[in-house]
């Protein structure tokens, strides 16, 4: 693997640095503290199924941009597919992507595009990744207390949720 010097050498392209990670979302409830009137205990239906999707993202935090997919799996090759995806949307840009130590970061089937450079992070780090911010958001705002009928709405809300967090960024960055 080249070094992210030769491999910027190659290039020379104006740097964008970017962390990448990605999260399951699913039918599974979290309950959560909320307000009700006094002497009123609060009901909140509880969801138990065991089916997700995932979402992969990878946000530059010194634009406020967001790049995300969802997909079935969490796999190299469907890593490879977001990788075309942010490649693709910063063309003209040389990415250092962030990335934790994932078995689909580390793949001998991952294809990583010419104008993105990883970096991993320390095992064990989570607090080092601000995507991890952005899934306790999502999953505190937009999925406590809530029952989806389907994994398909369960994941148009997190779409939303993202969407909605990403058009106010100073809510974020």
């Amino acid at each position: 693997m080249a070094t992210l010097a030769e491999t910027y050498n190659k290039i020379k392209l104006p740097i964008r640095i970017m962390f990448q990670d990605e999260a399951g979302f699913g039918g599974m409830s979290t309950p959560k503290s909320c307000w009700s009137p006094f002497s009123y205990r609060p009901m909140v239906n509880l969801a138990i199924v065991r089916e997700f999707r995932y979402i992969y993202a990878s946000i530059c935090p010194s634009t406020g941009r967001l790049y995300y997919m969802a997909s079935d799996k969490m796999n190299a090759k469907k890593m490879n597919r977001h990788l075309r995806q942010v490649s693709q949307r910063m063309r003209g840009k040389f990415v250092i992507m962030i990335v934790d130590g994932a078995s689909s970061h580390r793949s001998k089937d991952l294809k990583i595009p010419k104008n993105i450079h990883f970096i991993h992070l320390p095992p064990y780090s989570p607090e080092l990744d601000p995507t991890e911010q952005i899934w306790r958001m999502l999953r505190a705002d937009y999925f406590g207390n809530r029952e989806f009928k389907s994994l398909e709405e369960a994941i148009f809300q997190a779409k939303l949720g993202l969407n909605v967090l990403f058009s106010n960024k100073s809510s974020i960055i």
